[in-house]
């Protein structure tokens, strides 16, 4: 039995103000040849289908012409698809009655009823009724048998995005895991001996996420970071999206990150991008290939290493490194590029300058990064390095405002004047 997971497509999005509906495009194409090629039993997209709750007229026929094509070229193939925290759940979930007529199985939402206390939950002590009452998730309509050309049934196990409203529980965190735990249980209860593979959308405990320009959204603190080491009743396999760097979760074997199909910042400049490939064999054996997709827009970053260019040497650069647009304009081939050049060194002529040289070559540019010398900070708390204004903005305001300082004044700020920035930041969280 074979199983195509992919996740974290964000149809209708767009990267530093461009449209990347051909992108996305070229990606279904690229997807439904290869469904056609490897005739696979099931595909599986896990969560952020759209980019948002409210996606465009032409992102959502994007979609819906794939499921179409899709259900068409591979008549035997069973296709789930679950909600991200980037869908809207109603949305996605809304044309579920007519997809299913054509073996699309939506989950965007957990459905759940109300369940009043009876009386044998009630305490001596005369609780009123309804006290005990609360809601019952529906764990068997997340449970979705799909079998395959070879007889063999498994169990899908089909996790939307959990909302902190359907997560009965004050620690997110927690709720999450007690949820997958009994969705678990509830799919073994059923239907005993049968594969179980979990597709979800989280963020799991220890994932590798880009730490500077990263484009999930990621509560800080960890409060939503999901720990399921030790878990010992798990499902077979656990397919996830969420994240966009393609990796296991939790030091495991069972369960991955399928990683997202475009890169959504430069901090995924390196990432590898395509779907995973399951076969599944009668005595519950898989195996997982990667199949590689190229984007059809690079990135680039003009220098490559940390430092910045003049802008003398940056055109130099541009002019050696980049192909000249055809007829002046961009074909299928053009990169998405930023400019990194000295802090210190530019100014608003020299950015003009550098944007009408960009703009007769095959790229798009996306940001002209400023960079600061380096410069020794281990005077203040921390110790680290800065080498953009992105590093400043988006760490702790006080030590913001300390290393701003140490750059424009090039020494460290006194106790007195630490003081007055805590009292002022201060004030300004309580007014918030």
């Amino acid at each position: 039995m074979k199983i195509i997971a992919t996740s974290d497509w964000h149809l209708g999005n767009l990267f530093h103000g461009n449209d990347r509906l051909a992108e996305h495009k070229h990606f279904l194409q690229w997807l439904l040849e290869t469904l056609q090629a490897e005739q696979p039993d099931g595909l599986l997209i896990a969560g952020d289908v759209f980019d948002n709750g409210n996606p465009s007229a032409s992102a959502q026929s994007a979609y819906y012409e794939f499921l179409a094509d899709a259900t068409q070229k591979c008549p035997q193939m069973q296709i789930v698809i679950t909600a991200g925290n980037h869908d809207s759940a109603n949305r996605l979930e809304a044309p579920r009655a007519l997809l299913s007529r054509h073996k699309v199985e939506i989950r965007g939402m957990v459905h759940r009823s109300w369940k009043q206390a009876e009386e044998s939950e009630l305490d001596a002590k005369g609780t009123q009724a309804g006290e005990g009452s609360r809601w019952v998730n529906d764990y068997d309509d997340l449970i979705i048998p799909m079998t395959g050309a070879d007889g063999q049934t498994i169990s899908i196990l089909a996790v939307p995005y959990l909302r902190s409203d359907v997560v009965q529980n004050s620690n997110y965190s927690a709720g999450v895991t007690e949820f997958m735990k009994e969705l678990t249980h509830r799919a073994h209860e059923l239907y005993p001996g049968r594969f179980t593979l979990m597709m979800a959308h989280m963020y799991a405990k220890g994932a590798d996420i880009a730490t500077r320009d990263a484009s999930e959204k990621i509560v800080i603190g960890g409060q939503e970071e999901v720990n399921m080491e030790g878990w010992t009743e798990h499902p077979d396999y656990l397919t996830c999206g969420h994240i966009h760097k393609r990796q296991h979760l939790w030091g495991t074997d069972w369960a991955r990150y399928t990683g997202s199909v475009l890169p959504m910042s430069f901090a995924e400049i390196d990432y590898q991008h395509g779907v995973d490939m399951l076969t599944i064999s009668d005595n519950k054996q898989m195996e997982i290939a990667h199949l590689a997709y190229t984007p059809q827009h690079k990135l680039r970053i003009l220098p490559q290493s940390e430092e910045g260019l003049s802008p003398k040497k940056m055109q130099r650069l541009i002019q050696s490194e980049l192909p000249d647009r055809i007829d002046g304009k961009l074909d299928d081939t053009y990169e998405y590029i930023v400019l990194k050049v000295k802090q210190d060194k530019i100014s608003n002529d020299d950015i003009q300058e550098l944007e009408t040289i960009i703009a007769t070559k095959n790229v798009v540019l996306c940001k002209i990064q400023k960079v600061i010398a380096t410069m020794d900070l281990t005077t203040i708390s921390g110790g680290k390095e800065i080498h953009s204004l992105e590093d400043i903005l988006n760490r702790d305001p006080m030590e913001t405002l300390q290393e701003a300082f140490v750059v424009k004044h090039n020494t460290p700020m006194s106790e007195h004047q630490q003081q007055m920035l805590r009292e002022i930041v201060s004030a300004s969280t309580s007014n918030d």
